[in-house]
This record gives structure tokens, sequence and C-alpha cells, in this order.
């Protein structure tokens, strides 16, 4: 018979108090994300070859990120 797994707790450590409203987490991810995309596409100006163009992706998908978070808050209505 094999042992029993506990339940896993998650940390309590990085947690987002649950009273935050939705507007306020997106504007906090869109500042996240901005700045993550800026510096993405410098270290990959540093890179050379596959290098340069993984960090690229990398880059897109954090500018795509932001972009998705920016169309949220524009459609956001609140209250």
């Amino acid at each position: 018979m094999l042992p029993s797994i506990p339940p896993r707790k998650p940390g309590t450590i990085f947690i987002i108090d649950p009273a935050v409203d939705d507007e306020t987490l997106l504007v906090l991810a869109c500042e996240s994300l901005a700045p993550a995309s800026v510096m993405a596409s410098a270290i990959a100006g540093l890179m050379e070859g596959l290098q340069r163009k993984t960090m690229l992706v990398l880059q897109q998908v954090i500018m795509m990120g932001e972009l998705a978070v920016n169309r949220v808050l524009d459609n956001h209505k609140p209250g």
C-alpha cells in the first residue's frame, strides 16, 4: 500500500490580498510587464544568433501579455 500524500498547502509569503480589486491587479500587471519587455529587448541587444532570437521571442510574448492586459483595462467598467 502506498503512503498517502498530504495535500499541498500553498505558501503565503507572496499572497495577494483577496480584497484588491481587479482594476488594481490589472494596472499592477501592466506596470510589471512594460519594464520586463524593455529589459528583455535590451538583453537581446547584447546577444547574437539563436540566443538573441530566443530572447526576442520572449520579449514578444511579454509584449503580447502587456497588450492583452491593456485591452482588458480599456474595456473595464469600474463598479
